[in-house]
């Protein structure tokens, strides 16, 4: 079944800005982080700053400076988690915002992976690609996460957090992309709206996965992109 598109015409153009300063961002991340000496402990890590870019566009700059830029030549460590039950749950800070992007990171990733694939393969359910989209998108994304996830912490941990994390991510991811179709504003993938839209698409994943990123920092579940002091 074809997409319909009914985006207006405009949002070609501020598709492809946004997308060009999505992808200038990216970059400058990652020369700051490769070419400035910044390196962290895991590439992993690394990765995570440089994927925020492709859904944060020009907004990831200033946050990677204020959440995750390690000191020059220093060798800096994400800071780490058990699955160990405290008494006490570790202190909510505004960092449990750079700990929802390592889902953010996989989700778009997953959909430059899984989109193509789905359209290539031809696969649908009740002849429509975009639950196969959804599911193919949520199961690259949370075996992403927990790859991710699993270098710091034990495998049941690891999975939980991936399986928590994108499941709480699509009802903003997956819950826009059902509105863009219902609504027949969802342009093919083809088009730079498309991937513009996506992007809309995660960041809507990212405020609905905070309280499940929350939570899960709270009881110190999840590893964090910040660099130790």
């Amino acid at each position: 079944m074809q997409m319909v598109d009914r985006v207006p015409d405009w949002t070609t153009p501020v598709a492809w800005v946004y997308i060009g300063l999505s992808l200038a961002a990216a970059v400058v991340v990652a020369v700051d982080i490769h070419l400035g000496r910044r390196r962290h402990a895991r590439v992993a890590t690394e990765l995570v700053w440089i994927t925020s870019a492709l859904y944060l566009g020009p907004f990831a700059v200033p946050l990677y400076r204020s959440r995750g830029r390690a000191a020059v030549d220093a060798p800096e460590a994400t800071t780490t988690t058990t699955t160990t039950t405290t008494t006490a749950p570790a202190p909510v800070s505004s960092d449990v915002v750079a700990a929802g992007l390592p889902g953010g990171g996989a989700s778009a990733v997953a959909h430059l992976i899984g989109v193509p694939l789905v359209l290539a393969s031809g696969l649908t359910i009740a002849g429509i690609d975009l639950w196969v989209m959804i599911l193919v998108i949520g199961a690259l994304a949370m075996l992403l996460l927990f790859v991710y996830e699993r270098g710091t912490l034990p495998l049941r941990a690891a999975a939980t957090a991936a399986v928590v994390t994108v499941l709480a991510f699509d009802v903003g991811m997956g819950g826009w992309m059902l509105l863009l179709h219902v609504n027949e504003f969802m342009p093919p993938a083809t088009e730079g709206s498309f991937w513009f839209l996506m992007q809309v698409g995660i960041i809507l994943g990212l405020a609905t996965g905070y309280p499940a990123v929350r939570w899960l920092r709270r009881t110190r579940r999840t590893a964090e992109p910040v660099p130790v002091p």
